[in-house]
């Protein structure tokens, strides 16, 4: 099966990071349909470790802001909805159910916890990489970051000590001047070695 030319454009050769939203808010039912369409893509022993916090209200935007890089602090105090994606570096207590014909995975690869937290943020960053391609793909643009003080918001979204966040993204309805120019991209030689 081949995506049409016009779903490619949407997920790839069109789609821009967005760095101004409408105030149309981002529902439930949104976030829900996300959420079914993109739990489907692959992780190493379907470890799932991304976790995220949705802040909507201003109290909880207030709370992140003074955590954000300066340039960042503006567009996520006006985005209609802002997610903070970390890694689960305790993912390894699901795989039981997670990967139900192997259980003792849990033990047998994840019991040191420098591996386990290794896993957890390659695993967590494909799963943001696939989450963003999901937010375009129903109707959604996403404006990630990665410009914030993650040990300051660890301590104050994820205080189990168990978390690690990787990326801030607003989400919403792109809004005025909301895209920069495309930027270059590396030529096929300069990327793929054939031996």
């Amino acid at each position: 099966m081949l995506l049409d030319a016009e779903s490619q454009d949407l997920l790839f050769r069109q789609a821009r990071t967005a760095h101004t939203f409408t105030a149309e808010p981002v529902t439930d039912e949104q976030v829900t349909a996300l959420h079914d369409l993109v739990k489907w893509a692959p992780t190493a022993f379907n470890q799932q470790p991304l976790r995220a916090v949705l802040l909507r209200s201003p109290g909880s935007r207030a709370r992140l802001v003074p955590l954000m890089d300066e340039d960042n602090r503006a567009k996520t105090a006006s985005a209609p909805l802002t997610a903070i994606l970390a890694a689960d570096t305790e993912f390894h207590e699901l795989l039981p159910v997670l990967l139900p014909h192997y259980p003792q995975a849990k033990d047998e690869y994840f019991a040191d916890p420098a591996v386990r937290e290794a896993s957890a943020r390659l695993n967590a960053t494909l799963q943001v990489a696939y989450l963003i391609l999901g937010m375009r793909a129903v109707g959604l643009a996403a404006g990630p970051m990665t410009g914030f003080d993650a040990a300051k918001v660890d301590a104050e979204f994820f205080p189990g000590g168990t978390h690690r966040s990787l990326v801030v993204v607003n989400i919403g309805k792109p809004g005025p001047d909301a895209w920069r120019g495309r930027l270059p991209r590396l030529d096929y030689a300069q990327v793929f070695t054939t031996l």
